[in-house]
């Protein structure tokens, strides 16, 4: 296994356990290096806080994810001592070929079994087989389900006859207690959109008068009630409790695992992925911090992204993703139902760099017309139930001003106005970036991935400059 520190980076639970890995490998704080004849284990003791050192070990039998263990206390996976050890064996400390030891040893054989079980349940097609279902638990859930939404529809009922304009007097904890109350009915994106109209609520009380979020709140709930009751009646009626490839299905309070993501065929196998931008999001209806990152398959030229959740009640033991400066080769890649930039998810991957072919091949999949971009956009956007933004790139011949506005144009003229969307915060801001970029021939013929969204305040389609994918590099407006 060749370890790169973007690859450490990444394996790591968090910055502070990069930094504090790093320390103890630069202070030296490990003793007794050892690994087995193979380089598939290497194992260590690391000085700890006690009088006893603590015993560390990272197991490459499967070199795209590999198993570290350490006596150590701490909830972090891998431990600052298992990261530390990654920066040993990354600065090429000597490592004395030994025996395995006896724990690690059976440790590795009750892994062995637990793959040779995995891989007799797989079913003729060599995928995976389904858990099966308890019919009778599936229909009670959806029933249940169908109760939540009948009441959801009620309480939006009762909201519009008093008329959207009373909601300004209106106490936003009345919202926040409707949307717990819908907890019990396993339907998380009702949920999430009630605390949502809590938090515009909240706003009126508090310092503005603008109702337009709240109209396209209470638009994308009435849809999604009706798609869902639909959705769910027709499958209570045919008795078809599997998951689907239906985006219903996480609003729906679904949870997707990778296998059965798998068993749908969501999936493609070896997928390489290069990161074209990264960014956290904080969302304050879900108390949870999103840590997203736009990917590019090399191979087909998608766009998609990976989302990783962190609730604030859960920051220290939840694992926060960075930024990917090497593009991952992906054995398979799972992706969610979505009509565009889908979520993707792997269980494991390997790294390799960034080279300025790899680079031409993503360019090569990017078009040079930017009205049949827009257009694409305008057909996504105008689906209720779609974000209000689409994922793109586009080559350009120039970026410029134009009435005080920074304008993106192609080659046959075609322009679209470069701006900040509000809803991404102050810290997302990356428009005026763009005017002290040190070399000014990025602001001609190169590409520029972004989102392109709606803007309501002038009714026109603009973009939000994320990033610009050169011949020889990514350079990131964002993170």
């Amino acid at each position: 296994m060749k370890l790169s520190e973007q690859w450490i980076i990444s394996q790591a639970p968090n910055a502070s356990a990069v930094q504090n890995g790093r320390k103890l490998s630069q202070k030296g704080s490990f003793s007794n290096l050892a690994k087995s004849s193979d380089d598939t284990l290497f194992w260590a003791d690391c000085a700890g806080s006690g009088k006893n050192p603590y015993h560390t070990s990272i197991d490459f039998t499967n070199d795209t994810a590999p198993t570290c263990r350490c006596s150590c206390p701490s909830r972090q996976f891998p431990c600052k001592h298992a990261v530390g050890l990654m920066f040993e064996i990354l600065n090429e400390k000597e490592f004395k070929i030994s025996d395995i030891p006896q724990d690690i040893a059976e440790k590795r054989a009750k892994q062995a079994a637990k793959k040779a079980k995995k891989e007799l349940a797989k079913d003729e097609t060599g995928e995976k087989a389904p858990k099966k279902t308890n019919p009778a638990a599936k229909a009670k859930k959806i029933k249940k389900q169908l109760e939540g939404l009948d009441k959801a529809e009620q309480l939006m009922t009762d909201l519009l006859s008093h008329g959207v304009g009373t909601l300004a007097g209106t106490s936003a904890k009345t919202y926040q207690t409707l949307a717990k109350d819908l907890s019990s009915y396993y339907l998380t994106g009702v949920q999430t959109a009630f605390l949502r109209l809590s938090n515009e609520i909240e706003k009126l009380n508090r310092d503005t008068q603008d109702y337009q979020e709240i109209i396209r709140i209470l638009i994308w709930l009435n849809a999604l009630i009706q798609k869902s009751r639909a959705f769910l009646t027709e499958k209570l009626e045919q008795k078809n409790y599997d998951a689907e490839d239906n985006e219903l299905y996480e609003y729906l309070g679904g949870i997707w695992k990778l296998e059965e993501l798998e068993s749908i065929g969501s999936c493609q196998k070896d997928a390489q992925m290069v990161q074209l931008s990264f960014d956290v999001i904080y969302d304050d209806a879900r108390k949870e911090y999103i840590d997203r990152a736009y990917w590019m398959d090399v191979k087909n030229g998608e766009i998609s992204q990976t989302l990783n959740y962190r609730p604030v009640k859960a920051l220290k033991y939840v694992k926060a993703e960075d930024t990917c400066f090497e593009a991952v080769q992906v054995p398979t890649l799972c992706y969610y139902p979505r009509s565009v930039n889908k979520r993707v998810r792997w269980e494991s991957c390997s790294m390799e760099e960034v080279t300025p072919e790899l680079l031409g091949a993503v360019r090569s999949h990017i078009g040079s017309d930017l009205s049949t971009v827009i257009k694409a956009v305008k057909n996504e956007i105008k689906n209720t139930l779609s974000e209000k933004y689409v994922a793109v790139a586009v080559q350009y011949d120039s970026i410029g001003t134009i009435e005080n506005e920074t304008v993106l144009c192609d080659k046959n003229g075609e322009k679209i106005v470069l701006r900040d969307r509000k809803a991404d915060g102050v810290d997302h801001q990356s428009v005026q970036k763009l005017h002290h970029l040190p070399n000014g021939d990025l602001l001609k013929n190169q590409v520029m991935f972004g989102l392109m969204f709606y803007d309501t305040t002038d009714a026109r389609i603009c973009m939000h400059p994320y990033s610009i994918i050169s011949d020889k590099q990514i350079i990131r407006l964002q993170y």
